[in-house]
């Protein structure tokens, strides 16, 4: 329990970056900080239910690429998050999807999956306990 509630944070203050830094990516949370709390939640949800499986079944096209495809992954882990957002109309959308999944909002994945990665990484590191032997 206490996992969950650590990672929920680490994606809640990547998903907080990534809004910021990527300009596909749009949430109007307002003053509601619950919204980015529960938008973290289905992220962390999708990232540890769905994510394996979806790797585990593209495994042979990811030793083909060199693991080039997790970045697709990624990106359509995202998008699957914007679509439940959409659907709990917590106002998470990633280049207009949803409902126009176009060039904008790939593209728009696909960065604010590499950002979200990066940040996740270096919050994570950050917060694991060092060994000194």
């Amino acid at each position: 329990m206490r996992e969950m509630i650590i990672r929920i944070a680490i994606n809640a203050v990547a998903l907080f970056v990534a809004v910021q830094v990527v300009p596909q990516i749009h949430f109007n949370y307002g003053n509601d900080w619950w919204k980015l709390l529960v938008v973290a939640l289905i992220f962390a949800l999708v990232n540890s239910y769905i994510k394996p499986i979806v790797k585990a079944l593209s495994f042979p096209i990811s030793m083909l690429t060199l693991g080039l495809v997790a970045f697709v992954i990624n990106a359509a882990m995202l998008l699957l998050v914007a679509l439940a957002s959409d659907a709990l109309k917590l106002g998470f959308k990633i280049g207009g999807f949803p409902p126009d999944l176009n060039a904008d909002a790939i593209v728009g994945a696909l960065i604010g999956a590499i950002v979200i990665s990066i940040v996740s990484a270096v919050v994570s590191i950050a917060l694991t306990p060092r060994r000194l032997f």
